[in-house]
């Protein structure tokens, strides 16, 4: 017979077991221990145990649930009003016995319980306060399809796809050939800099405080204005499974009033001129699926599409 309740100190060597079982797509860490489960997870400040379900068979964890919230619109504090499932998963030997839907009752029903008016399922920045560093890649798409069980659960139990996210890598192995006419003049104006990113919200320290980013500036020379920015992060958590040393480019931005004029492609370029020159072997960018201007410039810089992410929503 399954039980469920909410988790307990002497869960997380169960946990550990039911993950590397459950999450072998290639977007999920394979944990090596429970070390990684505590330093990405559990120290959340808002880590809530109740939030967390436990499914067990004679006292073993066989399945879990972890949902949680997003921040208030300054990223100073917890919203309880939009709730997400970031994460559900089943030993594959316990599965199509209805411990998934049980699990997501229960995890529908803390959510409710603690104000949630609009529930999802996929983290999503900002709807992602677990999971980054450990599962998505290099930012936090949604669910994967390349985790193919996910998509049919949720639309099964009432969710729709609210919005899909592409993934992108580049070897650094292969030759990065770029030719553009507005690259000279930008060479004279410009330089690209690099710098510890430092945090500006709460909720960025809560959820990318486990990992060292770096962010790349396009910086006027004259001035010293920035004029595009890009955050790179060493995913070192993937080395393992990947069996490859990777890097994360997120929030490539550009200022409004300097779009259109290639700044991205530029700093990107650089970027990865810099990368090719280092250790590491493939680069990952995440960019939503809407954004046709910044999927056909990673395209024509040589990314190619490996996985795409979705966010669930459930239906009134």
């Amino acid at each position: 017979m399954i039980h469920y309740r909410t988790f307990r100190n002497t869960d997380p060597p169960g946990l550990v077991e039911v993950w590397n079982a459950a999450f072998t797509g290639r977007g999920a860490v394979r944990l090596p221990g429970c070390l990684w489960m505590e330093f990405f997870l559990f120290s959340k400040l808002y880590f809530d145990p109740e939030g967390l379900i436990i499914a067990l068979a004679d006292q073993q964890v066989v399945g879990f649930a972890w949902t949680g919230f997003g921040p208030n619109a300054s990223e100073s504090a917890l919203d309880v009003r939009r709730g997400v499932v970031c994460l559900l998963g089943v030993a594959p030997s316990y599965r199509r016995q209805g411990i998934g839907s049980e699990l997501l009752r229960h995890a529908e029903m803390y959510l409710r319980s603690r104000g949630s008016q609009q529930l999802c399922a996929g983290p999503r920045y900002p709807l992602n306060p677990y999971t980054f560093g450990l599962y998505g890649g290099s930012n936090s798409p949604g669910f994967l399809e390349s985790d193919p069980l996910a998509r049919p659960f949720f639309l099964h139990h009432g969710y729709t796809v609210e919005s899909s996210c592409l993934v992108f890598q580049r070897s650094l192995q292969s030759p990065l050939n770029v030719v553009d006419g507005r690259f000279a003049a930008h060479r004279l104006r410009y330089e690209i800099c690099t710098y510890p990113f430092r945090r500006t919200t709460w909720w960025q320290e809560c959820v990318l405080g486990p990992v060292e980013l770096y962010e790349y500036r396009l910086q006027d020379k004259l001035t010293g204005q920035s004029a595009a920015r890009a955050l790179l992060w060493e995913m070192e958590t993937y080395v393992p499974s990947w069996k490859q040393h990777a890097v994360g480019i997120i929030d490539i931005a550009v200022a409004p009033q300097m779009r259109r004029q290639g700044l991205a492609k530029f700093l990107l370029t650089g970027m990865l001129r810099f990368l090719q020159d280092q250790f590491f072997n493939v680069v990952e960018v995440q960019l939503q699926a809407d954004n046709t201007a910044g999927i056909n410039l990673l395209r024509g810089l040589g990314f190619e599409q490996v996985d795409v992410g979705h966010v669930y929503r459930k239906s009134p």
